[in-house]
């Protein structure tokens, strides 16, 4: 009965220990699981802060380049939308005919020489010796001439700047050249039987082909009489000096065939 009573006494002895271990292992293999756990939802945490960091560092990255060809293109806009507002209100001013005249806008890039701030290079390629007339502001301001395959701006005062005019509304004939006074410039071959009087506004002639008929050039301030010819200083209305842009005019062959057919 004895042997019984200690064998019972062993076999529960032995599973209560068998269930502690159990309990043990689990309790064990639990903490395991979730350093486990910790520890992969800590390396996935880093992964993604270092992906976004690096995401971002490409978007900061991209987004600068976009924002640098967009600065690009909005200065490139203003600048056209200013040269087709100046066009756009030049065409509309001088009323041109399209068919027999060519208008582009061109830009003075720098002064030939430093002593002389009447003559200036032009963005605009020129290989022939037909010679352009030089607009500003609905103003004559001086011819286009070739030096070197290129284009040279003779601006109003300048010595070799002339070009046909009419004077007041008799259309008095005369030439527009240079004086010592760049604002002062003065019309020379005025008929002597031709009556000007001060104040008489000045316009292109056409008569040239350089201008078309009617561009203004100024107003007459002082008439000179000599034998043979009057010789009148004007103001012209044309501050060339301060300008940096200029339209490029020439006549169209077509128009001669027209005036001719007339």
């Amino acid at each position: 009965m004895r042997k019984f009573l200690f064998f019972i006494l062993l076999i529960i002895v032995s599973l209560s220990y068998l269930f502690e271990v159990d309990r043990l292992i689990v309790k064990k293999l639990t903490i395991f699981n979730n350093l486990k756990l910790s520890y992969i939802n800590s390396v996935i945490d880093v992964s993604t802060t270092i992906e976004k960091y690096f995401d971002q560092a490409n978007n900061i990255s991209k987004l600068r380049n976009e924002n640098s060809a967009l600065l690009e293109y909005k200065i490139l806009y203003n600048e056209t939308q200013k040269k087709l507002e100046t066009v756009k209100n030049l065409v509309l001013s001088i009323n041109l005919d399209k068919d027999l005249s060519e208008v582009k806008l061109t830009k003075v890039l720098s002064y030939i020489n430093y002593n002389d701030f009447t003559k200036v290079w032009l963005e605009q390629e020129k290989t022939d010796n037909e010679i352009l007339g030089l607009i500003t502001e609905n103003y004559a301001a001086g011819i286009v001439v070739q030096e070197n395959g290129k284009a040279v701006g003779l601006l109003n005062g300048n010595e070799k700047c002339s070009y046909a005019v009419f004077i007041g509304d008799n259309k008095v004939p005369g030439i527009f050249i240079s004086s010592k006074d760049i604002r002062n410039v003065i019309i020379k071959y005025i008929p002597i039987w031709s009556e000007i009087k001060v104040g008489d506004e000045i316009v292109t002639s056409g008569m040239d082909n350089i201008f078309f008929e009617g561009l203004k050039v100024g107003k007459v301030t002082k008439i000179n009489r000599f034998p043979d010819m009057q010789v009148a200083e004007i103001e012209s209305y044309a501050n060339v000096l301060e300008k940096k842009h200029f339209y490029t005019y020439k006549q169209n062959p077509k128009s001669d065939k027209k005036k001719a057919s007339n």
